[in-house]
Order: structure tokens, then C-alpha cells, then sequence
């Protein structure tokens, strides 16, 4: 019987995806997931963030550290500036080859030779593929003194979010597009909501869907409430999402 009622849910489900904003210089894109469920707009969240696999620094090997931070730290630091990564390139360890030993079809490598005085920025990274390089250059490493030292080389592999979250390729989220009820005032209650200019309105037979498509702030602002808070009252909506991907 349960299986019958999933079929039955499954089939029924006729996902909608729209984009509503997207920054390439920001690197963030807004969405809206219509027509689904909870737990299928949670398993989107989750896949982007464990499955989609990204390059990442796994391995160190220090010539000369001068500077104030421990070994330990820089690797540390390392790991986690997110590289640009070509899946049409590489592949992971697991299914490679070499079985993991490191390879140019699984890994990449990268050196760093500086000294100070100066600040060592991630651009400072060279990489033997000009396709894998910081996603954000001017994220800073470490500060080194005058006559201070800093020489590495480092291998980046290919890996998942759920390995590490430094494998973890985006930082998302999502919000369900709140659903507004109009008791009373029809037409002053959709004068004042239009007013707010971020939301989106969809309006139907004595309900609204207001659409905040920023990721921060409220979906209704305080001023908003006060002038017709009596006159709606809000319906939890299970069905619809706007998602926030950076």
C-alpha cells in the first residue's frame, strides 16, 4: 500500500525550476523549485553540496616555512581556497587508473616560492594546468617578514563535500515562498505589498505568493505587517522554494 502511494505522489509531482537572478562576477544564482516536496528540495541542497565533485589542495610538501604560522596551519588554509575545476579533465582517485596514487587524469600539481616582506595571496599559487587557479586570487595565505621564506609544493585531487567540506563546491539555501491569505481590504492589503519593491507578487483568488528573491532580510517587512496585520493571515506553503546558490 505504501509503495502505491509513493508511486502515486511521484507521478503526480510536476517539478518546476525557473532562474531568477544570476551574478557571474558575484558567482551567486537564485532559483525558484515549484511543485515538489520538502524532502526533494532538501536532497537538491545536499547533492550540490556532498556530490558535485570539485579539486581541492590534499597534499604538502614544505621546502621553507620562515613565516609566523605553523606547517600545519598554511595546509590548513590551503585546503580550503576553492580552485576552478574541469570535470571534462579530471576524474576521482577511486575510479582513476592509477587507483589513487596521483595522476594527471585525478590530481593536479602547484608550487609557491615567495619572500617577504609582503602579504602572499592565493595568485601566488602556479599551477602546472592554467585551467586549475584560485577562484578568488587576492585570498590571503600568510604575512611574511623581511628576508622570510615561503616554498611548497602542493597536489591538488579531485573530491566530494561529503569526503570534506573543503570538496564542497557552493554554499546554498532555500526558503518556501510565503503564501498570504487576505481577509479583509483586498485591494488596500495589494497596495501596500506592492510597495515593497524586492517582492515578487503572484496573486490568485484571496491569496498572494509574495516572493522575497533577496537572500536577506524578511519576506515582509515590519512596516508592511503593521499596516495589514490583521487583515491576512499566513499559510504554510510546501510546495514551493527559492534557492540561493553562491
Amino acid at each position: 500500500v505504501q509503495k502505491k502511494r509513493r508511486k502515486k505522489r511521484e507521478k503526480g509531482i510536476k517539478m518546476k525550476i525557473q532562474k531568477i537572478n544570476q551574478d557571474k562576477k558575484e558567482g551567486k544564482i537564485s532559483f525558484t523549485l515549484r511543485d515538489t516536496t520538502p524532502a526533494f528540495a532538501n536532497l537538491i541542497r545536499r547533492i550540490i553540496i556532498e556530490n558535485v565533485p570539485t579539486l581541492a589542495i590534499e597534499d604538502l610538501e614544505f621546502k621553507s616555512n620562515d613565516s609566523i604560522l605553523y606547517d600545519e596551519v598554511i595546509a590548513h588554509r590551503l585546503g580550503l581556497i576553492p580552485l576552478t575545476t574541469d570535470l571534462k579533465t579530471y576524474t576521482m582517485p577511486d575510479t582513476c587508473k592509477c587507483k589513487g596514487k596521483g595522476c594527471a587524469r585525478c590530481s593536479v600539481n602547484l608550487t609557491l616560492t615567495e619572500k617577504g616582506p609582503k602579504t602572499v595571496y592565493a595568485s601566488s599559487l602556479k599551477s602546472n594546468d592554467p585551467k586549475v587557479k584560485p577562484v578568488f586570487p587576492t585570498t590571503p595565505i600568510v604575512k611574511l617578514l623581511k628576508d622570510q621564506k615561503l616554498q611548497f609544493t602542493a597536489k591538488a585531487i579531485l573530491g566530494q563535500g561529503k569526503e570534506h567540506t573543503k570538496w564542497s563546491p557552493a554554499h546554498i539555501h532555500y526558503k518556501g515562498i510565503l503564501i498570504l491569505e487576505i481577509q479583509k481590504d483586498k485591494n488596500e492589503v495589494l497596495k501596500v505589498i506592492k510597495a515593497c519593491k524586492e517582492d515578487s507578487i503572484e496573486e490568485t483568488k484571496g491569496t498572494i505568493k509574495l516572493m522575497n528573491v533577496s537572500d536577506k532580510g524578511t519576506d515582509i517587512c515590519n512596516n508592511c505587517r503593521e499596516k495589514i496585520g490583521d487583515k491576512i493571515t499566513f499559510k504554510k506553503n510546501n510546495n514551493d522554494f527559492i534557492f540561493f546558490i553562491e
